[in-house]
C-alpha cells in the first residue's frame, strides 16, 4: 500500500511539475509579437481582408504564431507580420513609423540584410548606420519592447554558388553589424548562420535554402527553432 502511495504521489508530482512548466517564458498575456523584415519573413503573406489563413505568409512566422498560439491559446497572443519582399534595411526605415512604431509590440524580431547585400547600392556603413538608429528609435518610444536581431545568411545554392566566397563575405560583415548592434543595445541575436551550416552536416544545403537565400518548409522550421532557443536562453524568466 505504501508502495502504492509513494508512486501516485510521484506520479501526481510528475504531471504538476510538467503543467507547470513553461516552454515559452517570453510570450506574456496579450502579447504583441511583429516580425519585420524582407522576402523571408514577407513569405506571400497577404496584405488585405479578412482571410486569416493567409496573413501570416507561408514561413517561419506562420510556424511561429501557430505552434506558441496552439499550445498556449489561453494567453490571446497577437502575432503580427509586416515582411516585405525585396526590402533593405533603408526600406524598412521609410516604413518604420507605420509598420512597426505604430504597433506599439511588447517583442519585436527584425530580419533584413541580405537585399543590402546582394545588389544593392548600400555601403556597409549606411546599413549600420540606418539600423542602428531604427533600434534608437524603438528604445527610444517603447523602452519595454523586447527586440530580436536575426542575422541574414546564405548558402551556395543556385546562382549563389559560383561567387559563394564572396558574397558570404559581405553577409558576414552585416553579421558582425549586428552583433556590435546586439551588445550595444543589449539585444539577443539569433545566429542563423551557424544553425544552418550546422544543418549542412545532414543535408544538402538546398534542403534548407531552395536558392541559396531563401528557405524551404525545413529550413523556415528551423529558423523557428533557432529563433525559439535564443530567447528562452536571453529571457529564461520571461
Amino acid at each position: 500500500m505504501k508502495l502504492i502511495t509513494s508512486t501516485l504521489f510521484a506520479l501526481t508530482a510528475l504531471v504538476v511539475s510538467s503543467l507547470a512548466a513553461d516552454n515559452y517564458p517570453v510570450f506574456h498575456t496579450n502579447n504583441v509579437i511583429l516580425f519585420q523584415g524582407d522576402s523571408i519573413t514577407d513569405g506571400g503573406r497577404q496584405r488585405t481582408g479578412g482571410d486569416f489563413n493567409h496573413t501570416m505568409g507561408q514561413d517561419y512566422v506562420y510556424i511561429a504564431a501557430g505552434q506558441v498560439g496552439a499550445e498556449y491559446p489561453e494567453r490571446n497572443l497577437t502575432f503580427i507580420n509586416r515582411g516585405i519582399g525585396g526590402n533593405t534595411v533603408t526600406d524598412l526605415a521609410a516604413r518604420w513609423q507605420k509598420d512597426t512604431l505604430d504597433l506599439k509590440p511588447d517583442i519585436l524580431s527584425i530580419l533584413i540584410g541580405i537585399n543590402d547585400t546582394l545588389g544593392s547600392k548600400q555601403t556597409i556603413e549606411q546599413y549600420e548606420q540606418t539600423y542602428d538608429h531604427l533600434l534608437a528609435e524603438m528604445v527610444a518610444a517603447l523602452p519595454h519592447t523586447k527586440i530580436v536581431l536575426c542575422e541574414p545568411f546564405i548558402l551556395p545554392v543556385g546562382k549563389r554558388e559560383p561567387n559563394y566566397k564572396a558574397e558570404r563575405a559581405e553577409v558576414e560583415k552585416r553579421q558582425e553589424i549586428l552583433a556590435r548592434l546586439a551588445a550595444k543595445y543589449h539585444l539577443p541575436i539569433v545566429r542563423y548562420q551557424a544553425a544552418y551550416d550546422v544543418a549542412c552536416g545532414k543535408s544538402a544545403p538546398d534542403h534548407w535554402l531552395w536558392d541559396g537565400v531563401h528557405p524551404t518548409y525545413a529550413g523556415h522550421y528551423l529558423l523557428v527553432q533557432e529563433w525559439m532557443k535564443t530567447v528562452n536562453q536571453f529571457w529564461p524568466n520571461g
